[in-house]
């Protein structure tokens, strides 16, 4: 993810159970109609396994505020069509993308994912903020 032009990049991290999620977010204006009350973000998310077993990232959930405070909770399988399954000591990373109907927002959630033991675990995604430049909140 490269940011346009000026965008502000926002960035959190969060380690849960060895299972770094790293999110790094930007305003796209390309993607943007502000005029039509529609803003658009990047996001690109790292997840890398610092544990000692293999895991799998089986689902995903999302809580997507915008700036009036309405949320939208978004559940699905798996990230971008993807169910990665990570070895000790790797990492993988996607970028993805988050309309809104105003200029500024959140997102946070978590990733359920499964070691090699069978056992299930819930991964924190870190709150990281959605912000058009030079956006007024």
């Amino acid at each position: 993810m490269t940011p346009e032009s000026d965008a502000p990049i926002t960035e959190s991290e969060a380690l849960t159970d060895d299972i770094r999620v790293s999110v790094r977010a930007c305003y796209s204006a390309v993607r943007s109609d502000p005029a039509r009350s529609h803003w658009f973000f990047l996001y690109t998310i790292r997840i890398r396994n610092e544990g000692t077993q293999t895991v799998q990232l089986t689902d995903r959930h999302w809580i997507i505020v915008d700036g009036t405070g309405d949320t939208q909770e978004v559940r699905g399988e798996g990230v971008v069509g993807e169910q990665p399954v990570l070895d000790p000591g790797e990492q993988y990373e996607y970028t993805s993308g988050c309309p809104l109907s105003t200029p500024f927002g959140s997102m946070a959630g978590s990733y359920r994912m499964q070691r090699g033991d069978g056992t299930v675990l819930e991964v924190e995604i870190p709150l990281f903020e959605l912000v058009q430049p030079r956006g007024i909140h």
